[in-house]
């Protein structure tokens, strides 16, 4: 078995990203007083989204690339996958932060939400194509 350290790369990079997304709501909150919820502020409604969002599907879409990449799937592959992750979460955040339906909005968050869910599927049925063809 391979150890997935292309993965583990990408994870201490998506780390430090998930460490400004947490930054965020906590000096959103802090400005807002708002201990719990949103308080009805969009900038805070939009980075505790922003947080949670990368919290949903980072650790599943990663797990399961690290997966591939213990079994086996080339670097290159690995690279393609965990970079278009990286670049997702990137753009998911400005477009949460910009105004809806304009074009930062639909790059960034449309973009980012489109590319984990095909990360997502792509990586689940690699997993599950691996099964079907006799393989474990």
């Amino acid at each position: 078995m391979h150890m997935p350290t292309i993965t583990a790369f990408y994870l201490a990079v998506l780390a430090l990203l998930y460490v400004v997304l947490s930054l965020q709501v906590i000096r959103l909150r802090r400005m807002n007083r708002a201990a719990f919820g949103d308080s009805g502020n969009v900038a805070l409604r939009s980075a505790i989204r922003a947080h949670a969002h990368f919290a949903e599907y980072v650790p599943i879409t990663a797990l399961m690339i690290a997966f591939l990449e213990a079994s086996g799937t080339s670097a290159l592959r690995v690279h393609l996958l965990m970079g278009a992750l990286l670049v997702a979460r990137l753009l998911h955040p400005l477009g949460m932060y910009a105004k809806p339906n304009t074009f930062w909005f639909r790059i960034g968050r449309t973009g980012g939400v489109t590319i984990t869910i095909a990360l997502l599927m792509t990586s689940a049925l690699s997993i599950l194509s691996r099964f079907a063809v006799g393989g474990s």
